[in-house]
């Protein structure tokens, strides 16, 4: 007889399926990133000097870029700043002197007695990468209709548009696409905006810093350390309509995101008030948020204020930094959850259904947990496979913490990672993370999160970056014992993964909703294909999918336990 352990009694409660996980013993994540070749540091250039960059990268993105099947991870790096003339030893990444480049690793994923083994090569030279700017975060998705999944490379400085060629490998198409954007950007989001079958891309911009504008900031105790975002003049962002082709055209002033200021962190694409068309939100570092609607026409509406999601229910912005968008209490809609500075809490807004938005951060038991970390790259995912989604934050401070200066800490920004099991609807969250793995219990510079099924075994895991140390790659081992069933979705055209599809899934008289999506955490992109997690239930489901020109097909008898691809067309009406 089993008997329950303290994990356990936090699992209790509701679930939407029976799930075989919640009976497991075993702590849910395991690190496995140097056993599995994942061998990567990044590399943030400081000198003693706390420019304002090196903190803030860097992101990470989980792309089959090979169309073997599997999830390959590109890492984003940073570079040297200002003069070498103090850099400490303990911050040089594996790769030599600078300067650095992007890694690129591909998933050499074997099967060994039945179980998934998994093995990382690095292949950034002969994929072609020579991604070498002061690199922040990264975005997915194919711009040209041709099956291949291609890359937009965000930098302190300017940005990279990486076009993925198949065997050939990647080749930086920035210049003659007119991808270019000069300014500070951080994180970016492909949508189909006007749906015309081409993805469109919304990038997400910080602040006017630069070497020159470079400011020195102090703790009360007069050590010198780094600014808040306030200290320099917010940038637009810039939205870039595709022509078709994968070729790009500033329309940010033809959209009307042109004059709107604010300190962009985190960019997601959904369709907040269920029209069929994709609306963007934007979460600032210190300002309203913004919540840009759709109009159908060409053009965006923020409606931040009025649908409740510019500030929280106190009436205050917010250090806005990760953000996800799903529904995660079941009803249909999109909900909003955002990471923030310590002290603030998280943020969870529940839509109505139209749109509208409530601050639900306290009643549903997200508030007094998140208060003593800053949080970055974070998902809705459901890591049990009980039906239910949960959530993940990855933590590192902004402003150096005293304690880890005294202990002499090179980059004293430490925290750990938090995760949140979903208690199921509006029940709210229990934090896990003391019993989710020995994982959780490092104390890191977390940044950028990236999650997908990378072992292909049925269940999420998670690639975390920190910001002037090793990757982490969190697998997940509980997942798999409960019942699922993954999608991947293209459409017609060009066989590209259908990015802004809503899928309904209908099961033991249960429904779920998901979306197509590759955007949101934090400078990150992730797995584009869906798990559903069904617990118990091994029977067939069916699945109705909204595609991202707004016509509806359904797909019936679906089999769980395997990936089903499901090409537009392929349904019933």
């Amino acid at each position: 007889m089993h008997r329950p352990n303290q994990f356990l009694l936090f699992l209790a409660g509701p679930a939407l399926f029976a799930s075989a996980a919640a009976a497991a013993e075993q702590a849910p994540f395991v690190e496995i990133a140097g056993q599995a070749g994942l061998d990567f540091v990044h590399f943030n250039g400081m000198t003693g000097k706390e420019y304002f960059a090196e903190m803030m990268g860097a992101g990470v993105a989980l792309i089959d870029y090979d169309g073997d099947g599997d999830l390959d991870v590109y890492l984003v790096q940073g570079q040297l700043l200002g003069e070498d003339d103090s850099i400490d030893d303990a911050l040089i990444p594996i790769g030599g002197e600078p300067p650095y480049s992007d890694r690129l690793f591909r998933n050499d994923l074997e099967i060994v007695g039945g179980k998934p083994v998994l093995k990382f090569t690095d292949v950034t030279r002969e994929a072609g990468i020579a991604a070498t700017g002061y690199g922040m975060g990264v975005a997915s998705g194919d711009v040209n209709n041709d099956g291949h999944i291609d890359l937009y490379v965000t930098n302190f400085g300017e940005n990279n548009l990486l076009l993925n060629n198949g065997k050939a490998g990647f080749s930086d198409a920035t210049a003659d696409r007119g991808a270019a954007d000069s300014r500070w950007s951080v994180s970016a989001s492909f949508l189909d905006f006007d749906r015309d079958g081409w993805l469109d891309l919304f990038i997400g911009n910080y602040v006017n810093y630069t070497m020159l504008t470079h400011e020195t900031c102090r703790l009360p105790n007069g050590i010198p350390d780094y600014c808040s975002p306030s200290a320099y003049r917010p940038v637009n962002d810039r939205f870039l309509h595709n022509q078709g082709g994968g070729k790009f055209a500033n329309r940010s002033s033809q959209v009307g995101i042109e004059k709107i200021f604010g300190a962009a962190l985190g960019v997601i694409a959904a369709d907040f008030n269920g029209d069929g068309w994709a609306d963007v939100y934007v979460a600032n570092d210190g300002a309203e948020n913004q919540l840009w609607m759709n109009d159908q026409k060409g053009r965006f509406r923020d409606e931040s204020l009025l649908a409740g999601t510019a500030v929280n229910m106190e009436g205050k912005a917010e250090a806005s930094m990760g953000v996800t968008a799903e529904d995660f209490d079941g009803d249909g809609d999109i909900d909003l959850f955002m990471t923030h500075l310590s002290r603030e809490t998280n943020t969870l807004y529940v839509n109505d259904g139209q749109g509208w938005f409530e601050d639900r951060t306290m009643s549903l038991a997200l508030g007094q947990s998140s208060l003593s970390a800053t949080g970055f790259g974070t998902a809705w995912f459901d890591y049990d496979n009980d039906g239910w989604l949960d959530l993940f934050s990855a933590n590192g401070a902004v402003t150096k913490v005293e304690a880890q200066i005294t202990a002499g800490e090179i980059l004293p920004l430490r925290q750990a990672n938090q995760l949140w099991r979903n208690r199921g609807g509006d029940r709210g969250f229990d934090e896990v993370s003391a019993a989710a793995g020995p994982v959780f219990a490092l104390s890191e510079v977390s940044r950028g999160a990236a999650f997908g099924d990378i072992d292909n075994d049925g269940d999420a895991d998670i690639v975390v970056t920190n910001n002037g140390g090793a990757v982490r790659l969190l697998q997940n081992v509980v997942g798999q014992d409960s019942n699922w069933l993954g999608v991947r979705l293209l459409t017609g055209s060009g066989g590209r993964d259908a990015i802004g599809a809503t899928l309904t899934l209908r099961a033991a008289d249960r429904t779920l909703s998901r979306r197509v999506h590759t955007d949101g955490s934090y400078a990150s992109a992730s797995d584009p294909r869906v798990l559903f997690g069904l617990g118990d239930f091994d029977g067939k489901a069916d699945l109705e999918v909204r595609w991202p020109d707004g016509s509806t097909e359904r797909f019936a008898g679906l089999k769980s336990g395997r990936y089903h691809e499901l090409v537009q067309g392929g349904g019933s009406k």
